[in-house]
């Protein structure tokens, strides 16, 4: 039987409201601080830096050369052209984790 999938989504506003409840900030304290962090977060991705997190995972870019794809609805062959995108690592804690939770459903 496949699992079910869980289509809840952790927004910035869910972090900000789990600061104040863990941390003790005000509201717009505890929404400045997840800014921060995140912004600081996609500085360092778009300088091309790494950005590892210990027992969550890395965040790397990657450069992808230009290449060729098909349109799925034409079937016409079209260049995709080179890109930088961010790619997520997730540590073995992080998996470890996942899978725990996964077992036990």
């Amino acid at each position: 039987m496949p699992k079910q999938r869980n289509d809840k989504t952790l927004t910035r506003v869910d972090l900000a409201s789990a600061v104040v409840r863990e941390v003790g900030l005000s509201r717009q304290d505890s929404a400045e601080f997840v800014d921060t962090i995140l912004n600081k977060v996609a500085d360092a991705l778009v300088r091309g830096e790494s950005v590892k997190l210990s027992s969550f995972g890395a965040f790397h870019v990657r450069d992808k050369n230009q290449r060729m794809g098909r349109n799925p609805k034409t079937g016409e062959e079209v260049p995709i052209s080179a890109r930088r995108v961010v790619v997520f690592k997730a540590s073995q804690v992080l998996k470890d984790r996942v899978d725990a939770h996964n077992s036990t459903q």
